[in-house]
């Protein structure tokens, strides 16, 4: 399930929605041609070291990256060139949840993607096993309080 929501050229935030697992491109264009030794970073700001991705015009540097990132991240190798900075991040996990920053050179062309866990498989099952035994209790309950209603009433007399 992908959501976005529509974005403009002045305001380009989009949240999406993904599963773990999954992967996801990040786009971010901007026209490098107009930057002299353009570097793209992809950052997200509540981590330490925020770098999730960064090039240059010699190649990825990604001696600074964090951790959490290490073999997932990928971007075209004519990237600077296109101008398309698109992040392929792989295999997303629970903890990529975040915004994301696509900074080129001087801080222009920004674009922040949300990614939410959806609701856990867990919890889905659990829910449903929860609505199975409300629906059988209310039918044995509706049972036996038929059975229990029907009968009559017995007046006993002691001596």
């Amino acid at each position: 399930i992908v959501r976005c929501l529509p974005c403009s050229r002045r305001d380009l935030v989009s949240a999406v929605e993904m599963f773990e697992g999954e992967f996801i491109l990040m786009s971010c264009e901007f026209p490098t041609d107009e930057v002299e030794q353009p570097r793209v970073l992809w950052t997200r700001s509540d981590l330490r070291p925020s770098i999730v991705h960064q090039r240059q015009t010699d190649g990825d540097r990604l001696k600074d990256q964090n951790q959490l990132y290490r073999g997932r991240t990928f971007m075209k190798p004519d990237a600077l060139e296109t101008g398309e900075l698109t992040l392929n991040l792989t295999n997303l996990q629970v903890s990529d949840t975040g915004t994301y920053t696509c900074t080129v050179s001087t801080s222009k062309g920004e674009r922040r993607i949300h990614l939410r866990e959806r609701f856990p498989s867990w919890a889905i099952a659990l829910l449903v096993l929860l609505a199975l035994v409300l629906i059988v209790s209310a039918a044995l309950l509706y049972h036996f309080w038929k059975y229990f209603m029907k009968g009559e009433s017995l007046k006993l007399h002691y001596p």
